[in-house]
């Protein structure tokens, strides 16, 4: 009967542990980072009064006959669920998503392991556990940003309020697409010489290349043929019949050996105006009367004589031909004079940009432009590649050595700006314009700066493209390998490479036909004196500075610990962990590499109390408890009856 009791007892007890532990769990139902226990019940003693007995020959085995004196608490584990994140927009606030924990400690090297990441600054900016003001662990970036393989794990120091030093630009970078059909360039006379071109107008067709044309111009001019009659004195009211012609018909001109044209209706009254008016009447003839007083029949046209002559016909005694133009009877006259054109207009070409292959002179022959009415030449094209239309009204003249005819062409360009910084931080705005070349897919470029600053090396040079639109080379001037500016403010010189991207690729400057310039200087390495603003904090502990000279640079990282056996840890409060012989040692790594976690900045992790579940616990826990409870008053019940038999 007594070990009933016992057994009550013991039942009674440990049910007060386990509602023990869910009190626990309930209380920290809002506990950040908090992780539940369970208890686990297990028999307790064994009293045998009999053990097994072996089968026999003649018999069955028999089992053992025990009896168990209660029961005990066999564990009290910690259940480490991963709890919900709450978002507080915090910085310093950090939640686990994941198997780990943030690491705490002192000076004395004592180390603790939490869940909980409500962490902040004390007043020398050590970030912290505010609540316990343990460190919170980690290794700190050099001063590139980078986190050196042999850094130690040490407490967290942010330098808030400390200047970051300047940094000189050492690589400018350029990308994005030059336009290879570009061409906006225009034309203008700087010297007419004796050619007597009045104007220039239009764009470059095809290269658009600045610089200067010197076209000198030989030859002659086209010239019309003509024949001016031997009788002088002539006037334009004087009449036919007044010279003595009696004879009106059979006069006629045949143009270009073509179908003689009759000129007729004149009579001895007609003058030598109405004769003229006759001549004129025919297509491509103009006569006019001479200063001296002669008929002149020109050719309206001008060209060789074998495409312009023009003959009379037989003329008979007293003939308008005979009398007026003192062509002998029987006799027929034939025009003269007539010639095409001789010039041959060569333009010497100097580009006012670049060097090598692209410097020039380029020596071309222009074509001629005629007039289709008069057969001169009034023009000349092909300058540049066609799309410069250059005019002489009145006609084009030779010219003479010295005297040519110059015409100046604006250079097709596109530019680009970026500000770089010297050695003291100082800001300087470097631009790079590029030219087009007379090389076929090359373009020079020049860089300038904005002040006073000097370049004192690598100012210009070339880039080439592929036919495929991607880059060839970029190469500067002189053998420079880098652009060299004194700044003139006292700081170092400043040597600044160009990085245009890779031969043959297009991860850089590339040359394709787009219609538009994108080219652009997009980014270089330097920055100014700046002091640390704010922090950021990624997934993988990285705590990242944002400087006020806009740099964002990593400046330590938090590490994080895990460990085989996380059950095995043990409480040390403040809900902080700390290692024994059956948890294992610490592994200390980062979020996402050597540690399976993530971490989430402006966060918290809730606790993984099961409320529920806690609940459900509650109720068996009571009901056990009450059951135990009930054994021992059924007992005492009994011993009484047995107490009783005596009386």
């Amino acid at each position: 009967m007594m070990a009933s009791l016992f057994s009550g007892v013991s039942g009674l007890k440990n049910h007060q542990v386990k509602m023990n532990v869910i009190g626990n769990n309930i209380a920290n139902i809002n506990t950040i980072g908090y992780k539940g226990s369970r208890v686990n019940f297990q028999e307790a003693l064994v009293q045998t009064f009999k053990g097994a007995g072996r089968p026999s020959a003649i018999s069955g085995g028999t089992n053992p006959i025990q009896l168990g004196l209660g029961m005990q608490v066999a564990t009290i584990d910690n259940i480490f669920l991963q709890g919900g994140l709450e978002t507080t927009g915090r910085i310093t606030d950090l939640a686990i998503q994941g198997s780990g924990f943030f690491v705490l400690g002192d000076t004395n090297g004592n180390k603790f392991y939490t869940r909980a990441g409500a962490f902040g600054f004390d007043s020398n900016s050590n970030l912290v556990d505010p609540a316990t003001g343990l460190f919170v662990m980690g290794k700190t970036a050099n001063s590139s940003g980078i986190i050196p393989s042999q850094a130690t794990v040490e407490p967290i120091t942010l330098p808030f309020g400390q200047q970051d030093p300047a940094r000189a630009t050492e690589i400018i970078t350029l990308a994005k697409n030059i336009d290879s059909s570009a061409t906006t360039s225009s034309a203008s006379i700087v010297q007419t010489g004796l050619s007597q071109v009045t104007a220039v107008s239009g764009q470059y067709a095809d290269d658009g290349v600045g610089g200067t044309h010197s076209i000198s111009i030989i030859g002659s001019q086209a010239q019309a043929a003509s024949y001016t009659g031997s009788i002088n004195g002539l006037g334009l009211s004087t009449q036919l019949g007044s010279l003595g012609v009696t004879d009106f018909s059979g006069l006629s001109i045949s143009v270009d050996g073509g179908t003689p044209q009759p000129i007729s209706a004149l009579t001895a009254t007609s003058s030598i105006e109405d004769l003229m008016t006759s001549i004129s009447n025919i297509d491509g003839l103009t006569a006019t009367l001479t200063a001296g007083g002669e008929i002149q029949i020109a050719r309206d046209k001008a060209g060789a004589p074998v495409d312009f002559n023009f003959t009379s016909s037989v003329s008979a005694a007293n003939s308008i031909l005979e009398r007026a133009f003192g062509v002998a009877a029987g006799s027929s006259f034939t025009s003269a004079g007539g010639a095409a054109s001789t010039f041959v207009a060569t333009d010497t070409f100097n580009p006012d940009q670049g060097t090598g292959a692209a410097a020039g002179p380029v020596v071309t022959t222009l074509e001629l432009v005629f007039d289709q009415n008069t057969g001169m030449v009034i023009g000349l094209d092909g300058l540049g590649g066609g799309g410069i239309a250059i005019e002489a009204a009145g006609g084009l003249n030779f010219t003479t050595p010295g005297n040519e005819l110059i015409i100046e062409t604006s250079p097709t360009t596109h530019s680009t700006s970026l500000n770089v910084f010297d050695s003291q931080g100082g800001k300087h705005t470097a631009t790079i314009e590029f030219f087009r070349s007379i090389v076929t897919n090359r373009w020079e470029w020049q860089a300038s700066m904005l002040d006073d600053e000097v370049i004192t090396a690598g100012g210009s040079g070339y880039v080439q493209f592929n036919t495929d639109g991607s880059l060839n080379t970029f190469e500067y001037n002189g053998g420079a390998a880098v652009l060299t500016v004194d700044p003139r403010n006292g700081a170092s010189l400043m040597q600044i490479e160009i990085d245009a991207g890779t031969s043959g690729t297009f991860d850089g400057l590339t040359g394709f036909k787009s219609g538009t310039h994108t080219a652009a200087l997009i980014g270089q390495d330097g920055y100014g004196v700046g002091i640390l603003e704010k922090i950021t904090i990624d997934q993988a502990g990285n705590i990242s500075g944002i400087f006020t000279n806009g740099v964002n640079r990593v400046l330590a990282q938090i590490i994080m610990a895990d460990f085989t056996n996380q059950a095995g840890l043990r409480k040390a409060g403040r809900s902080m962990f700390q290692p024994t012989a059956n948890s294992g040692e610490p592994v200390e790594g980062v979020a996402g590499s050597t540690i399976s976690a993530s971490l989430t900045s402006g966060a918290l992790e809730s606790s993984s109390v099961d409320i529920a579940q806690e609940f459900t616990s509650m109720i068996t826990a009571q009901r056990g408890f009450q059951a135990n409870a009930r054994i021992i008053t059924t007992s005492d019940s009994m011993l009484d009856e047995l107490v009783n038999i005596k009386r």
